[in-house]
């Protein structure tokens, strides 16, 4: 049985400093969402025997939107990147080696792609499918419903749809052309939103 205090745990005293970064930077609703997230990305890797660095994925989880937040959205680059940027230099600070940093960089570049084969990134893969469900409700069969409701319930959505979409959109007005103004064009936070309050 999936053990949801556990997946919720940071693993390492690295990964205990990305969630306090997240709990400084983002707001309650974006921060449940990271949390959120991580589970969904634990749980879909346990339930399909998938290894994976759990280290990595925590920290990529809870920094994969710090480029949304005032702090540190750039003006003209596309969030993931400089969410991307953000984890590289909090990972050099941490000590990581720079291949590791850059697997951090890249796993939080690559949760925007429409699909990451877990093959080339198994890391990028979980996060992507992990927030696709967070954010669209994409494939929520792929997760038991009984876990889906203990989540929810636990890590409250608080209003996240609504503050994420208005994100979304300033980036894409912004930014054009960048993954955000792909979203945003989608509907599909929207979209998402009622399928987890239906």
């Amino acid at each position: 049985m999936f053990d949801l205090d556990a997946a919720l745990l940071p693993p390492t005293p690295t990964a205990a400093a990305a969630l306090d970064v997240v709990r400084t930077w983002s707001t309650p609703a974006m921060v449940n969402h990271c949390l959120r997230s991580m589970v969904w990305a634990t749980a879909l890797a346990d339930s399909e025997g998938r290894d994976h660095d759990h280290e990595l994925l925590f920290v990529a989880a809870m920094l994969h939107n710090l480029g949304v937040t005032p702090h540190f959205d750039a003006h003209a680059t596309p969030f993931e990147e400089a969410g991307g940027a953000v984890a590289w230099t909090f990972a050099a600070a941490a000590g990581w080696s720079p291949a590791r940093r850059d697997r951090v960089r890249q796993v939080i570049e690559r949760h925007m792609w429409t699909a990451v084969d877990p093959d080339l990134d198994i890391e990028g893969h979980l996060l992507e499918v992990a927030t696709s469900l967070d954010v669209s409700g994409s494939s929520p069969e792929r997760w038991d419903p009984g876990l889906r409701a203990a989540v929810v319930s636990r890590l409250p959505r608080l209003g996240f749809a609504d503050e994420f979409d208005s994100a979304i959109h300033a980036q894409a007005i912004r930014k054009p052309g960048s993954a955000a103004e792909r979203l945003d064009r989608s509907g599909n936070v929207r979209a998402g939103e009622q399928s987890w309050t239906s």
